[in-house]
C-alpha cells in the first residue's frame, strides 16, 4: 500500500520570493512561509506560536511567485514534505525539511484594490501553470447536446 503525503498551509510570506532560473529555462523559487495558531492556557493566557516552513515551488509556479508573491502576501499551498539530510562544518548530520508546492492560491487583496472591502483570490497549479492555452470554442463536428 502506497503512503500519502500532503501538506496544506495558509501563512504569510516572511520575506520576498528567492528566484532562480536553471539550466534549459527552469525556475526555481524559495521562501519562508509562516504559519500561526493560538490557544488559551488554563490560566486564561493566550499563547501564540509560529511556525516557519520553507516553501519551494518549481516551473510555472515558480513564474507565478516571481511575479505575484511578496514578503507579507498571505497564500494558500498545498505540497508534499520533502526532507535532505547533509553534514555540517563541524560533521553533525541536520536535517532539512521542505514543502515542495503543487498548488497555490494567492489570497488577500491584490495591491491595486487597496481601498476595496472585498478580498481576490487566484488559483494557480502545476498543472495549469504549464499548460498550453486552449480554445473555449467547440471544435466543428463537436454534437454537444446542451
Amino acid at each position: 500500500m502506497a503512503g500519502v503525503n500532503k501538506v496544506i498551509l495558509i501563512g504569510n510570506v516572511g520575506k520576498d520570493p528567492e528566484i532562480r532560473h536553471l539550466e534549459g529555462g527552469v525556475s526555481v523559487a524559495k521562501f519562508p512561509l509562516a504559519t500561526s495558531e493560538s490557544y488559551k492556557k488554563t490560566d486564561g493566557t493566550k499563547v501564540e506560536t509560529t511556525e516557519w516552513h520553507n516553501i519551494v515551488l518549481w516551473r510555472g509556479l515558480a513564474d507565478v511567485a516571481e511575479r505575484f508573491v511578496k514578503k507579507g502576501s498571505q497564500i494558500y499551498i498545498e505540497g508534499k514534505i520533502r526532507s535532505r539530510s547533509y553534514d555540517d562544518k563541524e560533521g553533525i548530520k541536520r536535517y532539512s525539511f521542505e514543502i515542495i508546492g503543487d498548488n497555490l492560491t494567492l489570497l488577500g487583496k491584490k495591491p491595486d484594490d487597496a481601498n476595496s472591502n472585498t478580498g481576490s483570490a487566484a488559483d494557480y497549479s502545476r498543472s495549469n501553470t504549464e499548460a498550453p492555452a486552449v480554445s473555449a470554442e467547440p471544435e466543428a463536428g463537436d454534437d454537444l447536446p446542451f
